[in-house]
């Protein structure tokens, strides 16, 4: 696959936990079945947001997630079934540059179309 493939299929997810604990379970878990091949962890983040006519702020941690196109619906999946939250951030940011030999390292431990 050529350089300009592999970046078109890379993403950078972004989701919000309440905790690290939370954070360290679903980092571990995705990791763990590839469904990506990195989450930082960004504690100490707070967030103000309007839930239910009302504003409101928490204390959360970050994900940071780089995985590829072909894993995200699992991992989407993945992470509602870990996350307290009935509406939890999931967002999914394309790549649009970055170091090749790194594109290239997240495209090979992610899963992706051909492991299926």
């Amino acid at each position: 696959m050529d350089e300009s493939s592999r970046l078109s299929e890379v993403l950078v997810g972004l989701v919000n936990v309440p905790d690290i604990e939370c954070a360290r379970l679903v980092a571990k878990e995705l990791v763990g079945s590839r469904l990506a091949a990195c989450v930082n962890l960004l504690p100490a983040v707070e967030s103000v947001y309007r839930w239910e006519g009302r504003v409101e702020t928490a204390s959360e941690v970050t994900l940071v997630i780089k995985t590829v196109r072909a894993a995200w619906p699992a991992l989407e999946r993945q992470v509602q079934a870990l996350h307290p939250y009935a509406v939890p951030e999931i967002l999914a940011l394309p790549v649009t540059a970055g170091l090749p030999a790194y594109i290239n390292w997240v495209a090979s431990e992610s899963i992706s179309s051909t492991d299926a």
